[in-house]
């Protein structure tokens, strides 16, 4: 948490099996998606807060804490939590009930391990406490067994927050992904990929 900044993060997770790790496809995480800035945008007209649909008050509120510490705002773009990513969180927990136990229990590990330290919850902890905590456990490699639990629970939900910010309009945006924009015209790729590719036009 000291060192990984945003963009390592999303190459570490886009080289390694993590990603593959996550039990839903890009389908699915994108209807998540739709699914949370819909919620979002609903609040919002509303005026009303986002009323999960899994978590309890405490528990979302530790989701976008911890969500924001993952991917926290920067020069290039907001916050998990600007992005809607606890929605997305919450939405995707909502409906796979084999992940809820876990995320669940994790966040109750989250909360027993700052009060075995601080005497008080990961929400009620500095910013400097929590980043102990988490710095514990956010490198399985290095990780003390005593932590195993935690560790489990925090890559899985580092998933999870990567895969919400980076399917939503914010993170694409991020990426730098042109792909959806409609061109005009094609003029073809660019001489100097070309002669790197050693291939040219007929």
């Amino acid at each position: 948490m000291r060192d990984i900044k945003r963009r390592r993060v999303l190459q570490i997770l886009g080289a390694t099996p993590a990603v593959a790790a996550l039990t839903f496809t890009e389908t699915e995480a994108e209807a998540a998606a739709q699914q949370a800035q819909a919620a979002r945008a609903r609040a919002a007209a509303t005026g009303q807060p986002y009323k999960p649909k899994f978590f309890s008050a405490s528990e979302y509120a530790t989701v976008v804490a911890l969500g924001d510490l993952i991917i926290p705002k920067d020069a290039r773009s907001g916050s998990a939590s600007d992005a809607g990513v606890p929605e997305f969180v919450d939405h995707i927990v909502s409906v796979q009930p084999e992940r809820q136990v876990a995320v669940r229990g994790g966040l109750v590990w989250l909360d027993t391990e700052c009060r075995r330290r601080f005497d008080k919850t990961f929400l009620a902890a500095a910013d400097a406490e929590r980043r102990q905590v988490l710095d514990d456990i956010a490198y399985p490699a290095k990780a003390d067994k005593r932590f195993s639990h935690g560790v489990r629970f925090f890559s899985g939900m580092r998933d999870l927050v990567a895969a919400g910010f980076w399917s939503s309009k914010m993170g694409v945006k991020d990426l730098g992904y042109i792909g959806n924009v409609p061109v005009g015209e094609w003029t073809g790729a660019p001489q100097a990929v070309l002669d790197k590719l050693g291939v040219k036009y007929e």
